[in-house]
């Protein structure tokens, strides 16, 4: 496998969360920039092991983690395959974090998804949002960029008399219905990581293609790249939603 240095590049890293936005617009960014596994990542060890087959025909298997790049693209993406183990969230958020802060990669973008079902009657002018932790530090183009993008920035959808919500939001995280480890992630953020903000997508289950390609492109822009045409896996054909069903089942 090639090596890249991840100091001068942005990392990209999905959250599994609601319908998997985070990681399907992974995939469409590996696959719309051609971007090439670098590397297995241990941290493996604290999620639920799977396996796969790879795209296109190339042999060997997929693990729940790996980091793709290539050596003339200005960004590294790191893909999540399977949640972690319920006894190792924080080991698997501590691990992750000192992975990013070793690698000194110029910005981070977290990627994650939360469900269309608690949006405000304000969040529905658009589905995707923005946040910075108010730990990380700002001097970095693609956390300026974030703000001057036509989205806003997140808050949490429920009211402040839920209580549960409240006492969650005490650490100044909102609340993110369906975002998994996405709120534990950024309380985790400390001044000395890299300039680190979040895209967040409402969504709900289903088909979520033009989900996932609606957010890899708010992504592109953060970091002020455009693949010449936005692809999807080949895996996605067969693989997402299994193959169609025989029409002779319905008459």
């Amino acid at each position: 496998m090639a090596q890249i240095d991840l100091r001068d590049r942005v990392l990209i890293v999905p959250v599994v969360s609601t319908a998997n936005v985070s990681q399907l617009a992974a995939d469409v960014m590996i696959a719309s920039f051609f971007l090439q596994r670098i590397q297995s990542l241990d941290l493996a060890k604290y999620l639920i092991p799977v396996v796969g087959a790879r795209d296109d025909n190339v042999p060997g298997i997929v693990t729940p983690l790996e980091l793709y790049g290539s050596p003339d693209c200005r960004f590294a993406v790191i893909q999540q395959r399977s949640p972690a183990v319920k006894a190792y969230k924080q080991q698997f958020v501590d691990a992750l974090l000192a992975f990013c802060q070793d690698a000194s990669p110029s910005a981070i973008i977290f990627l994650s998804g939360v469900d269309t079902s608690d949006r405000t009657d304000e969040q529905m002018i658009t589905l995707t949002y923005y946040y910075i932790p108010s730990s990380s530090p700002l001097d970095a183009a693609c956390v300026e960029s974030a703000v001057g993008l036509p989205i806003p920035c997140y808050t949490s959808p429920v009211t402040p008399s839920d209580a549960l919500a409240s006492a969650k939001s005490n650490d100044g995280v909102p609340f993110m219905p369906g975002g998994g480890l996405t709120r534990r992630i950024l309380r985790s953020v400390t001044s000395t990581m890299p300039p680190t903000l979040c895209l967040i997508q409402f969504c709900t289950e289903g088909d979520n293609g033009s989900d996932a390609k609606l957010l890899a492109a708010v992504c592109s822009k953060l970091i002020n790249v455009e693949p010449a045409q936005w692809r999807q896996p080949s895996s996605w054909e067969t693989g997402l939603f299994g193959t169609p069903h025989v029409q002779k089942l319905y008459g």
